[in-house]
């Protein structure tokens, strides 16, 4: 990915919220030098090896699980806000007029190496763990034992579990932190319009050095 510094985020506890923030991910492969991807909600274990582990199940009739073998280098994306920036959200426009349109946003890029699982109980956990974390800030929240075993047991079948240890996490956040402050002021006004404050705070913030952040060997 290319990433100028000043858009670098290498701060492995802020990459690890960033994931958790948006769970949703894209899970790339590659078979026969042709590229592939499947969109799959995945929970962060923080705590796994150097940089955490990844965890999810594809649906067993997706052929990934039979065509990625077990370790198999894998990137996983993370999307988080964007948002166009008009030229006119700069004060500076008005002053020169050297200014022209761009589009901000937040993604973090994962590599790991993947391990599918088959094992029952294995399985069960993967899906039990992913439910209790998305269910957690219901007022009600559903749990997998409130359907019937039997049940739970033959959707267990149509599935494949997989865990990727992490061993590189990069951060690109485009957030205008190239721009000076009376212009960083003049987007996040702009963007405050059209997006949530989490949104916006995701999308407007001030530069701070940083670097790529990799596994040892890597």
């Amino acid at each position: 990915m290319y990433c100028p510094k000043h858009f670098r985020e290498d701060r492995l506890e802020a990459l690890q919220e960033f994931i958790a923030r948006h769970p949703l991910a894209t899970l790339v492969t590659s078979v026969d030098a042709r590229p592939d991807a499947n969109h799959v909600p995945v929970l962060l274990d923080r705590a796994r090896g150097t940089f955490g582990a990844l965890r999810g199940h594809v649906a067993r009739a997706n052929p990934v699980w039979r065509t990625i073998a077990d370790n198999s280098e894998v990137l996983v994306l993370f999307h988080g806000a964007d948002a166009y920036v008009s030229p006119s959200s700069y004060p500076s426009k008005r002053t020169d007029g050297r200014v022209v349109p761009t589009w901000n946003y937040a993604v973090v890029h994962a590599r790991g190496h993947i391990r599918w699982i088959h094992d029952h109980d294995r399985l069960h956990e993967v899906v039990r763990t992913l439910t209790d974390e998305h269910e957690a800030a219901r007022a009600a929240p559903w749990a997998v034992t409130d359907a019937p075993a039997s049940y739970i047991d033959g959707m267990l079948k149509a599935i494949v579990g997989f865990e990727i240890e992490l061993t590189e996490l990069e951060g690109k956040i485009k957030a205008s932190q190239n721009k000076s402050d009376i212009d960083r002021a003049g987007v996040r006004t702009a963007l405050d319009a059209t997006h949530d404050p989490a949104a916006v705070d995701e999308l407007v913030r001030a530069p701070a050095p940083c670097g790529p952040l990799r596994a040892q060997g890597s």
